[in-house]
């Protein structure tokens, strides 16, 4: 897997040159499974989203976004957090070092049929049980641990 190589926390890490506004989604169905989709560049599972586009709001973005990696066409209901821990760096082959910017909405499916994009090798809803048995990036884990806790208020971080 090439592309980015994300560090957390990782003194070895370099240092970040970019800021870029993202989002993603949290979208659990009827059974209680999270909509992930298993990165091409990674190889690890992850939420749906992306950065924002010259024009478009964050939640037009990550609507936008899931619809292009997984096919489903969600609406946003909440707020899960604000992730924007400086320790978290995304260093890509094109050498942009992005320091993490991602705002994770909670949504759910209004329409669409999951399909994978050439962004990921493989979409579906996953059992959280069977997290612990995947690749999963620890700031993804972050963002599913706090869902399960079931917050009153959104992470702000």
């Amino acid at each position: 897997m090439t592309g980015r190589r994300d560090y957390y926390h990782d003194p070895a890490a370099p240092k970040a040159n970019s800021l870029v506004p993202g989002g993603s989604a949290l979208v659990v169905d009827d059974h209680g499974h999270v909509l992930l989709q298993r990165r091409a560049d990674s190889g690890n599972w992850a939420l749906p989203g992306g950065t924002m586009d010259i024009g478009e709001t964050l939640d037009q973005c990550v609507i936008r976004e899931v619809k292009e990696e997984t096919g489903l066409n969600i609406e946003i209901t909440g707020l899960l957090g604000i992730y924007t821990d400086p320790h978290h760096v995304i260093a890509y082959a094109d050498g942009e070092v992005r320091q993490e910017f991602n705002v994770t909405y909670l949504g759910r499916v209004i329409g669409g049929t999951i399909a994978v994009s050439d962004e990921s090798t493989d979409v579906r809803f996953i059992d959280p049980a069977d997290f612990d048995d995947i690749p999963i990036h620890d700031t993804v884990r972050l963002r599913l641990r706090h869902h399960a806790e079931h917050r009153n208020h959104p992470h702000l971080g």
